[in-house]
């Protein structure tokens, strides 16, 4: 088994979604393509349609992770996670992330469907260079994910020219989040916040970079 074997195997079943979904018969079609056997692309893509989906949601992650280091946004920090979050949209084909949601919102995939929606916004707030470790690492990642997930629903749905509503959309939910912030930080220089703040949530921290068994990134 092979990354790139697997990398192949995820580009041929994507020129099957668009006409049957992402599912088994786009993974088997593109298995077909590539001369694969059915076993072999069970094996890459245990999951099926929702491993699909995940791996094309996690590679433009990485592609977004390469642009934040490589070309980081400029300005106030506000219009550098709007342009952030626009970014990430751009790099993913529309039929592409319809058939992947259409996936990933079934029931037995909704815990993954969540977890890719942290990791995209981790991708951000990281790329971006917050070094929080306490619960404002949750809080950030938490509320960026809502943002990301409102607007991806608002974006399939847009035929405004150049998508120019759902930037929109993105602006005014990234000024959501930059007004809780702000009010977040307001109180947390109020007499006794900081210390009513470690006894109840001192004991949180960022989780650290682990190696599991089995977990993989692409």
């Amino acid at each position: 088994m092979t990354q790139t074997e697997r990398d192949a195997l995820l580009d041929a079943a994507l020129i099957h979604v668009p006409f049957d979904g992402m599912n088994d018969r786009a993974l088997l079609a593109g298995a077909r393509d590539l001369g694969m056997s059915d076993a072999l692309a069970r094996v890459y893509f245990p999951q099926g349609g929702a491993g699909l989906a995940a791996a094309y949601h996690r590679r433009a992650d990485a592609e977004l992770r390469d642009w934040l280091a490589g070309t980081p946004p400029q300005g106030r920090f506000r219009d550098r996670v709007a342009a952030a979050v626009w970014h990430r949209l751009e790099l993913s084909d529309v039929e592409l992330v319809r058939a992947g949601a259409a996936t990933l919102t079934l029931p037995q995939n909704a815990a993954l469907a969540a977890r890719l929606v942290w990791e995209t916004a981790d991708v951000i707030w990281t790329g971006l260079g917050d070094r929080s470790d306490d619960v404002n690492w949750y809080s950030k990642r938490a509320t960026l994910s809502a943002v990301i997930s409102s607007t991806v629903l608002f974006w399939l749905g847009d035929d405004s020219d150049c998508r120019a509503d759902s930037r929109d959309f993105l602006d005014r939910r990234i000024d959501g989040v930059m007004r809780f912030e702000g009010v977040k930080a307001r109180l947390g220089r109020l007499p006794g916040a900081e210390m009513l703040g470690r006894a109840a949530f001192g004991w949180i921290r960022s989780p650290k970079p682990r190696d599991l068994p089995g977990k993989t990134h692409s």
